[in-house]
């Protein structure tokens, strides 16, 4: 799968992803991935995406074509997972069937977002979280929330614990590599006080 990680810190958000693609037993490492990034762009929010390979280009050609979203509040990302829940089967075909008896139809993604409010995390029911300090998402989340976890008082900067995190995803899960990308964002004042 995936190692993605969000981190927030002093006025300072930043969002990483490692860069390998897995098919079953097969890994497309980036030195054969033309385009290994797993992050898409939407106005002043960055989005990482792990799960099904399909989702990059589905939610690449999704936000730059989707109209009014919004991705400044849990509430308000709620509300645009669950307009583009309609569009992604319509348009996209998406199989929203996962489990019997599951309450909702999934959307069989799990993201991390950062922008300028804050640092959020989106799951296959559109369930929103707003995170104070970091989250990992993807199959080398438990080795990047215990580095970030142990590294985030010592390190300076969001970008540092990032990089942190996913270097020890890439470091221990099977499922994730080298080279990683990392953006970092400006939070806006007042929330930035806020959070650690």
């Amino acid at each position: 799968m995936t190692t993605l990680v969000v981190v927030r810190k002093g006025n300072t958000a930043a969002i990483a992803a490692d860069s390998l693609t897995t098919f079953g037993d097969t890994r497309l490492s980036d030195n054969f991935d033309a385009s290994s990034e797993k992050m898409v762009r939407y106005g002043d929010t960055v989005i990482a995406l792990c799960g099904s390979a399909a989702h990059q280009l589905v939610y690449e050609n999704l936000l730059s074509t989707a109209k009014d979203l919004n991705f400044n509040s849990k509430s308000e990302i709620f509300e645009t997972f669950r307009k583009l829940h309609t569009i992604l089967k319509d348009q996209h075909f998406l199989n929203p069937k996962e489990e019997d008896e599951d309450a909702y139809e999934s959307t069989h993604i799990t993201a991390l977002i950062a922008n300028p409010t804050g640092i959020y995390g989106i799951y296959s029911m559109r369930e929103v979280f707003e995170f104070k300090r970091f989250w990992a998402a993807g199959s080398g989340r438990e080795y990047a929330l215990g580095a970030m976890n142990a590294l985030y008082d010592r390190l300076d900067s969001a970008e540092a614990v990032a990089r942190a995190g996913v270097e020890a995803g890439a470091t221990f899960d099977k499922n994730s590599s080298l080279p990683l990308q990392v953006l970092t964002i400006n939070l806006q004042p007042l929330l930035a006080s806020a959070g650690a």
